[in-house]
Order: structure tokens, then sequence, then C-alpha cells
């Protein structure tokens, strides 16, 4: 059974509709925990929650801070993402404030250029 292009408009049509009006947010706010707003394609993870305003406070990839109140959050479409590989970039933070021990980049070698003495102990 092969469908006619009119069933594949409406039902590309039925999913923009779907999208339009049922796609929210069902991810709660976590302080520390990045998102991203699908819609707009922003990244940020959440800073702060204040029960008493009901107000989340965010700060985006690029250092900006902004403010969502729970009723917006609620009807945005934000998802979970994993922390962005720089995310540190925007903040002018120091390798020493990342709370890391070893300053070593631990930078892959050059294996094309090793020989079997380089990867061994001395």
């Amino acid at each position: 059974m092969t469908q006619t292009n009119e069933q594949n408009l409406d039902m590309m049509l039925l999913a923009k509709f779907y999208e339009d009006n049922f796609m929210t947010t069902i991810t709660d706010p976590v302080i520390l925990r990045w998102y991203k707003d699908v819609e707009n394609n922003l990244t940020f993870k959440v800073v702060a929650i204040d029960e008493n305003d009901d107000t989340i406070e965010v700060q985006y990839i690029n250092g900006d801070i902004g403010e969502y109140d729970n009723d917006t959050w609620y009807n945005s479409t934000f998802d979970y993402v994993e922390a962005p590989e720089d995310w540190s970039a925007p903040y002018d933070i120091e390798t020493d404030d990342l709370g890391y021990s070893d300053p070593d980049t631990h930078k892959k070698p050059d294996q094309e250029n090793m020989n079997i003495s380089d990867m061994l102990d001395d």
C-alpha cells in the first residue's frame, strides 16, 4: 500500500500541528544541568532556582544571564544536553579555577613519528 502525495502532505501538516501545539518541555530544571532551547537554538545551564518567585535563572553558552518563569519554562522546547566541549570559554576561567590538579593537557602523541621505545617507560 503506497501513500499518495495528499496523504503525505496531511501527515506532514499533522506533525507540524503537533510540534507547534504539544511539543513543550517535560524536563524539570536542575541546577548546573545543561539544556538546549530547540526552538531558538540556544544552549544554557541552570544556575539558580528561586522557589519564592517561581523563576529559573540560566546562563547561556556566551556568558549572558537570563531568567524564565515556571510557565515559560514548561511551555518552551527545552531538552537536556551534554555540557558543551568548551563551555568555560565565555567565562574567562583559568584551568586552575576548574579544579584540575594536573596542568598537563594530555594531548594525544603524534603516533606516526613514534617508535616502540617512545611507548615504553624508561
